[in-house]
């Protein structure tokens, strides 16, 4: 597998994917071809089948989990190994549509409040006041902050894109603040890692969000992901427009946006049901009595 590691690397470079989507497509045929326990110019079509059966039955994956594995077999065998039966007959998992998880506005004040680093602070105010992503903030730079237009912008996002985001004057006071107090000040990256010319690591902002949020005495869980649902959907409950959302999320389609309109309170409590349209007499007759 070693030879076509370093190809798949080159051939997904060449094309331009993300280096987190490289690595996981790189993992999951490693394991794939693990499994199987023959080299990749021998594996066939059966030998797929029974490692989705594999995925689902032995190791119970998640949709996104199996997907992505499927993802990464298919571009393989449709890039770097062709083979004779056709790659589009490999399945996917049927997607489970769930609900994002939001967390309420008195929780993150929690959150923030329970962030006695001012790096961690600013992170978090970042993730909830923006809605970036987790690969977005890591790739932030210095000098992305545009404090006098009060906008920060989002350079080559998912789908290689660029876009703007608000600047809230409260994460620009943090921010300063931030920098003020850090002792290695941010050159580059708006929040380097250890070494100051690199970014912090996934991991480590994760982290910091798992950490705080034990802090902050709340019982659920909550993820970069989290904090872009519940900026969504906490517009939406201000009355923002659904498609300026979809811009500052950098949404390709306007579908992916409406979710929020599901879990977003004012959506859903401030609607009349037809019942309280009825004209009813009450219970027992006109006059009440049975």
């Amino acid at each position: 597998m070693g030879l076509y590691k370093d190809k798949l690397i080159q051939f997904m470079q060449m094309r331009g994917y993300s280096p987190f989507t490289i690595k996981a497509y790189a993992a999951n045929l490693r394991l794939f071809v693990k499994f199987t326990g023959k080299p990749p110019e021998d594996i066939a079509f059966d030998d797929i089948t029974a490692y989705q059966i594999s995925l689902t039955q032995d190791r119970n994956v998640s949709y996104g989990a199996f997907n992505l594995a499927v993802s990464a077999i298919k571009f393989f065998f449709r890039y770097l190994l062709p083979r004779e039966w056709d790659v589009r007959k490999i399945p996917f998992r049927r997607i489970q549509h769930k609900l994002p998880n939001v967390v309420s506005r008195e929780d993150i004040n929690k959150l923030i409040a329970a962030a006695t680093n001012i790096k961690h602070k600013a992170i978090l105010q970042t993730f909830y006041s923006t809605g970036i992503r987790l690969s977005e903030l890591q790739n932030l730079k210095v000098s992305d902050i545009d404090s006098k237009r009060k906008v920060i912008r989002i350079q080559q996002g998912k789908g290689f894109k660029d876009r703007f985001v608000m600047l809230s004057p409260a994460l620009l006071t943090t921010l300063r603040e931030y920098y003020r107090q850090a002792k290695n000040k941010p050159v580059v990256f708006l929040f380097p890692g250890y070494k100051i010319q690199a970014p912090t690591c996934r991991r480590h902002i994760q982290r910091i969000i798992q950490d705080t949020t034990g802090m902050a005495g709340l019982r659920k869980r909550i993820t970069p992901h989290t904090l872009r649902h519940t900026f969504a959907t906490h517009l939406l409950e201000d009355g923002v427009n659904i498609r300026v959302i979809q811009k500052l999320l950098g949404h390709n389609s306007l579908r992916a946006t409406a979710i929020y309109t599901h879990v977003a309170a004012d959506y859903i409590n401030k609607t009349q049901s037809p019942l309280d349209k009825l004209v009813t007499a009450p219970a027992g007759g006109e006059d009440g009595k049975r």
